[in-house]
């Protein structure tokens, strides 16, 4: 197999040269209506993203060894060429969307994920608010190595997908050509992501692609403005409880929970899900830092 580059690693001081250049657009321009930086918001994002690169080292070698055992299980092998490539790269994002959308409607997957929209801003630093327990994302991408694609080109692809979403991530571009909008991932489209309102809440799960969404019902365009954060925001810049918040408020649930079905709920239902006559004052929907449990999360689940 040829070798494939880093490109998380040379894409670095792109990273860095446009996170000055945004900073440096808001103290040349400021604008009120936009959320801009607050220094140690910032700096909780930057804290995650340098821990994430620690933690997902750790996970990357269970990973491996099961990545490899089934490729090597596969009689399937599909060679990098320059035209498998980008059919590795578009199912690659296929999967990331199912991923994605897992991780908004599982509450044991959201655990994971709330790490990313626990942000109240919206700028270039919250691309780099990722979760330190990025150990539930292996399996969706199982059946591409089942398939024989070669586990290192599973992870440069989900590498490029990483860096192509750092962009999106930003107040400072409006709505893009429409081609653009209704094929591609942008910042319009990401910024209802992130939003927390109730329209906007679980929509535009697509990482490279907005294609994914507008086939599989997901889609909603930027209207009104996004107001940033989660249902019920979490008032701390320290990274472990930014980290483990989701984590601790579902093992308060389990601990509260009066059956092996409430607790069955809990774990694989959507963030904000509640048993038939309430219950548990800790979760999602009850005083935690979740998504709303009427919107697509229950009529997915």
């Amino acid at each position: 197999m040829p070798h494939l580059p880093d490109v998380v690693l040379w894409s670095v001081p792109a990273f860095v040269l446009l996170t000055v250049l945004e900073l440096a657009s808001y103290r040349l321009h400021p604008d009120d209506r936009l959320e801009g930086y607050e220094a140690k918001d910032a700096a909780t994002s930057v804290g995650m993203g340098l821990g994430s690169l620690v933690f997902d080292a750790l996970w990357k070698i269970p990973i491996v060894a099961v990545y490899t055992a089934l490729y090597e299980l596969t009689p399937l092998r599909v060679p990098v060429l320059w035209w498998t490539l980008p059919l590795m790269l578009l199912a690659q994002d296929f999967f990331y969307y199912w991923s994605h959308r897992g991780h908004h409607v599982v509450r044991v997957l959201w655990a994971c994920h709330v790490v990313h929209h626990s942000s109240r801003k919206f700028n270039l630093t919250t691309a780099l608010r990722q979760p330190w327990t990025s150990l539930t994302v292996w399996p969706f991408y199982v059946p591409m190595v089942l398939l024989g694609v070669h586990p290192a080109a599973v992870a440069f692809c989900s590498s490029v997908n990483l860096v192509y979403q750092f962009w999106v991530h930003t107040e400072r571009i409006g709505t893009l050509p429409r081609p653009v909008e209704y094929v591609l991932n942008t910042p319009s489209h990401h910024r209802v992501h992130h939003a927390s309102q109730g329209g906007y809440l679980d929509r535009n799960f697509g990482g490279i692609l907005i294609l994914w969404d507008r086939a599989f019902g997901s889609f909603v365009a930027e209207g009104e403005r996004p107001v940033y954060g989660l249902t019920k925001n979490i008032a701390t810049y320290n990274p472990l409880r930014v980290a483990t918040h989701e984590y601790a408020a579902l093992a308060r649930d389990l601990r509260a929970a009066r059956s092996w079905r409430e607790r069955a709920g809990r774990v694989f239902r959507g963030p904000g899900w509640q048993p038939a006559g309430g219950g548990g004052a800790s979760g999602a929907a009850a005083g935690g830092a979740g998504r709303a449990s009427a919107g697509l999360p229950e009529r997915v689940a």
